[in-house]
Order: structure tokens, then C-alpha cells, then sequence
């Protein structure tokens, strides 16, 4: 589910916590990472029960909607094209995504925000909901347009819906970027008549996993040595007046240089400047890339960047 980047700051975020309070040890600091990486795929189960939950929600509206004291002739014979959404009727069907999803949509029914209802009929008054309605093409594709569109206006850009997310966990705000594109990369995919399950694993295979493992284990054990080199390579400045989150970025993309022999030193360079662009300040950059030039030319010349595979050094 989760590519390299994100990884990256997951571990990010975990070894933060841990070099921020002296009194963490490695071991707790570590289950809390796994932990925290594996609430991803909750978060991924999370938005699923949202588009779901809103087409529960739709049957007990227009069911409703017949009982009107003086109900009009749409009230009663309503379109109800939205209830055979091709896409939300199979992801009712996978028994598995809807067993993950049982355990956890109460999320929605649970506060008293009426968050289901409020988007619904949000969505309901809406001319996108009303063109979907009347669109004389009824097919699977337009059913997967449509819930695209219920994805992008009504639930990853509503506010309460942020708010839900940020109480069930501070780090989903970062992962939400990551876990909605995966998602609706998911559902574009998804074919009429096949087995579309949306469950997946968190990592996308062993490696992965145990890069995560690796990466932070790594730059806690190679800390001191390169605080020492990063002093010694910053005249005039004092450890302290480096932002934390420099010191860190560069220690992890140090880790990655001597401890990765197949992981391109440019695209370890590339990765943690870019994390630096949206963790750090704005001349992170420049400074980040600085002193890993000077650490790295440093190793090549004592022989201590081993990569295996061309062009990798």
C-alpha cells in the first residue's frame, strides 16, 4: 500500500519522538512505529466505510422521503440510481473489507456531529449528484466517475471529516495525502465482473517492511558518530542551532548512503530534501544537501559508500 516516501516519514516521525525525549527506549519507540504504521490501513478502511455508510445512508433518505405528509410524485418514485452504484454495491459485496469495516464505521454514527447526514444531503442538493442522476449513460464507468467525485468534493475536502480523522489520530493528516491517491488510484482500477477487493496489506512486500525496521534501528545506532561528523562539517555552528528536524533528515539519508547498498545515493539525497520542503524551513534544502555532499565525498574517499549495482554510486 505505502511507497518508500512515505515510509520514510513514518520513520521520520517515530525517530523525532524518540531523539526528542532522552528517557525513550529503542525497543517501546519501535512497537509504537509499527503501530503507527500499521493505523495506515485503518485509515485506508476508514474513508471506504465514509462512501458506504453514505449509501446506507441515501435508502433510509428516500425511504423517508415517501412519508412526507403531502410527499411529491419524485418522493415517491425516486431515482434511485445512486442505491445501484455498480462500485458501492461490490465493495458491499467483499465480505472481508466489509467484515474491517463493520469494526470500525461506527466512527461515523458514534459523534454527534451527524456528519453522514450533513454530507449527504450536501451531496444530494448538488448539481454533480443531480447530472449523475439524469445521465442518460448508465454504465460501470459513470458509476466510477461519480464516486470519484464523492471521494474529491464531499469527503476528503469536508472539514468535519478532518476533524473526525485528527481526534482518532494526530499522524493522519499526513498520511491522508497518501492513503486518498492510493485509493482512488484503487477504485479507477477496479473492472465490472471481477474481483475488485480494496484489502490490502500495508507494505507492499517484506523489503519494505523490514526497511522501515532497518532505517530506524540504523540511524539510532549511527547517531553519535554522525552529530560528530555533521559538526565537523559546519564551521562556525554549533549542533544546538541546527534545527532538529535538519539534524534528523540528514542523519536518516546518512543511514540510507552506508547501510543500503542497492538504494541510489541520489534518490536518498532527493527523498529527505523533499520531506524537508514540508517538515522543515525553507532553506532546509540547500543546507541539508550541503552537508551530505561534504559527509559523503568524505566517505567515498575512506572507502565507506559500498553500493551494489551500476550507477548506483
Amino acid at each position: 500500500m505505502i511507497a518508500r516516501r512515505h515510509i520514510r516519514l513514518k520513520v521520520m516521525q517515530s525517530l523525532y519522538s524518540y531523539f526528542s525525549n532522552p528517557s525513550n527506549e529503542m525497543s517501546i519507540s519501535e512497537k509504537e512505529m509499527a503501530k503507527d504504521i500499521r493505523s495506515i490501513s485503518e485509515l485506508h478502511i476508514i474513508i471506504i466505510s465514509f462512501i458506504i455508510e453514505l449509501h446506507t445512508y441515501a435508502t433510509d433518505f428516500l425511504e423517508e422521503n415517501k412519508t412526507k405528509y403531502i410527499p411529491s410524485k419524485e418522493d415517491l418514485n425516486p431515482n434511485t440510481r445512486f442505491l445501484n452504484n455498480r462500485i458501492i454495491t461490490a465493495l458491499k459485496k467483499d465480505e472481508l473489507l466489509n467484515k474491517k469495516v463493520s469494526r470500525i464505521s461506527s466512527i461515523w454514527r458514534k459523534n454527534d456531529l451527524d456528519i453522514i447526514r450533513k454530507v449527504f444531503v450536501e451531496m444530494y442538493k448538488s448539481q454533480q449528484y443531480s447530472d449523475y442522476l439524469n445521465n442518460k449513460k448508465d454504465d460501470f464507468n459513470q458509476d466510477k466517475k461519480f464516486v470519484q467525485i464523492m471521494l474529491n468534493e464531499y469527503i476528503l475536502d469536508n472539514d468535519i471529516f478532518h476533524f473526525i480523522l485528527q481526534e482518532k489520530s494526530i499522524f493522519w493528516t499526513d498520511d491522508l495525502p497518501f492513503i486518498s491517491m492510493f485509493l482512488k488510484g484503487q477504485i479507477n482500477n477496479m473492472k465490472e465482473n471481477n474481483n475488485n477487493s480494496l484489502v490490502t496489506d500495508v507494505f507492499k512486500n517484506n523489503d519494505d517492511k523490514k526497511f522501515a525496521i532497518d532505517l530506524f534501528r540504523k540511524t539510532i545506532n549511527n547517531a553519535d558518530e554522525f552529530e560528530q561528523l555533521i559538526e565537523s562539517k559546519v564551521k562556525n555552528w554549533e549542533l544546538e542551532r541546527i534545527s532538529k528536524m535538519d539534524l534528523l533528515l540528514i542523519k536518516m539519508a546518512l543511514t540510507e548512503v552506508i547501510s543500503f547498498k542497492e538504494m541510489p545515493i541520489k534518490v536518498s539525497f532527493n527523498e529527505y530534501i523533499e520531506i524537508s520542503k514540508y517538515y522543515s524551513t525553507k532553506n532546509s534544502k540547500v543546507f541539508i544537501n550541503g552537508v551530505l555532499d561534504k559527509i559523503v565525498s568524505q566517505y567515498r574517499r575512506e572507502g565507506k559508500v559500498r553500493k551494489v549495482g551500476r550507477g548506483l554510486v
